[in-house]
């Protein structure tokens, strides 16, 4: 039994910006517990640059960008056990304020670690062909997007030499720009929805620049072959996201590349009990991205997918902090204070947070969300209860893109027996209409 002040479970840029932070905040006992074995997750195996523009005002590559938060974990002497898979999570035996995390490596063995508190900052995983439906045999040549780009980044190898890619989320559009620069050609990108799920730039940089047709509303119906990928037939898609007779097209290809969604990886939470948003499969947090469970904080790809690091690393360090104050006694959910819910509606999918304490609330309070279309020259609009105090011009919103309004405390004070602030996506002069 070893007892800490916070455990941090996830090594990767989440979990290490939220060790920095919680240090930095007088934390002396942190102990960050990473699977895999090396710290920066996901990051290594991201070589393309684009990552730190917000955080270092510098283009970085993903291990350059995990480098720089790797070496101040080292510097500030916080310690790191690698190797270490997390079994449990659970309320300490002799003090239900406390959580014991249960883990196990090859070194210590079981091991059952009692812990203040603990942030959640597992990150995500990608969503399988198993979950798509996909009719055919089960030849090999069919990856990830995930996967394969760790095999041609970190492992050196190829996955096949003539591919199609189904999903336009950014891992799969990068890889498609990846595959062609290692000599791949790249057929085509497939969405099944009438837009594309990844960054508008990445579009641009790795499509359009390289000469890679994408089809929308398109989708890939049948895999041929039995040993080998031999061809996919795709074929178009109604409104319904339902194949249309007589538009099937067969493309001759060695590899099938999947980009079509990350999950959050919350299986530990939902062990744990953590209150869970159906829309991001992430934890509800409130203002200090507690989750339901007090002294349990969550951050980065496990409370909902970002698109930028930078966003990841902003929301840690905030976690970080929230849960140095919650270890040291200086916030504590207020008893009598009823909770604000956030509510998404109108084209928004979801907020983050879920739900605030007014009275724990910052000055401002960043409230980051999705949108569930494309939608251009519209408005955000912002509501206390029904009455509107912002509104907000756009000239585009689409689902790959996460946006943000701020939200300031002294707004939501000076409104007694606030129930619900709403957060909806307005068209035309009149307000409320989507």
């Amino acid at each position: 039994m070893a007892d800490y002040d916070l455990i941090i479970i996830g090594g990767g840029p989440a979990g290490l910006a939220a060790a920095v932070s919680a240090r930095k905040n007088g934390i002396d006992k942190i102990l960050v517990l990473e699977r895999d074995n090396e710290l920066g997750g996901i990051l290594n195996q991201c070589i393309h640059n684009g990552f730190g523009l917000h955080t270092f005002q510098e283009e970085l590559t993903g291990p350059e960008y995990a480098a720089r938060f790797i070496t101040q974990v080292k510097e500030l002497g916080i310690p790191c056990k690698l190797h270490t898979m997390v079994l449990d999570i659970s309320p300490a035996a002799d003090d239900a304020s406390e959580k014991t995390v249960t883990a196990m490596n090859r070194k210590d063995g079981l091991m059952t670690l009692t812990a203040k508190a603990v942030i959640l900052a597992m990150g995500c995983r990608e969503r399988p062909r198993g979950a798509l439906n996909i009719p055919g045999y089960r030849p090999a040549g069919i990856y990830s997007a995930g996967t394969a780009q760790r095999l041609v980044n970190m492992d050196g190898f190829m996955p096949g030499k003539e591919i199609v890619i189904l999903g336009s989320g950014d891992i799969g559009l990068i890889m498609a720009r990846r595959m062609t620069l290692e000599g791949a050609k790249v057929k085509v990108v497939a969405e099944l929805m009438p837009y594309s799920g990844g960054l508008q730039r990445n579009i641009v940089q790795c499509l359009d620049d390289f000469g890679i047709p994408l089809k929308l509303s398109t989708t890939v119906v049948d895999i041929h072959g039995k040993e080998r990928v031999e061809g996919v037939t795709l074929a178009k898609v109604d409104e319904k996201r339902k194949p249309i007779p007589g538009t099937e097209e067969y493309i001759p290809c060695d590899t099938l590349l999947l980009s079509v969604g990350l999950i959050p990886e919350n299986e530990l939470s939902g062990k744990l009990g953590v209150d869970m948003c159906p829309v991001t499969s992430g934890p509800d947090v409130n203002e200090s991205l507690e989750t339901s469970i007090p002294g349990v904080f969550a951050c980065g790809n496990v409370l909902h997918v970002h698109d930028l690091v930078d966003y990841v690393s902003q929301e840690a360090e905030k976690a970080g902090k929230y849960a140095a104050l919650y270890i040291k006694g200086e916030i504590r959910n207020p008893s009598g204070e009823e909770t604000v819910r956030l509510v998404a509606k109108n084209g928004v999918r979801y907020t983050v947070p879920q739900n605030l304490h007014p009275s724990q609330m910052e000055d401002t309070l960043t409230v980051r969300f999705r949108v569930g279309d494309i939608y251009k020259d519209c408005y955000i609009g912002i509501y206390l209860d029904d009455r509107q105090i912002a509104r907000i011009r756009k000239n585009k919103l689409a689902p790959g893109e996460m946006e943000q309004v701020i939200l300031k405390k002294k707004d939501v004070l000076a409104k007694p027996g606030l129930k619900t602030i709403t957060i909806q996506v307005e068209r035309g002069e009149a307000n409320g209409t989507a």
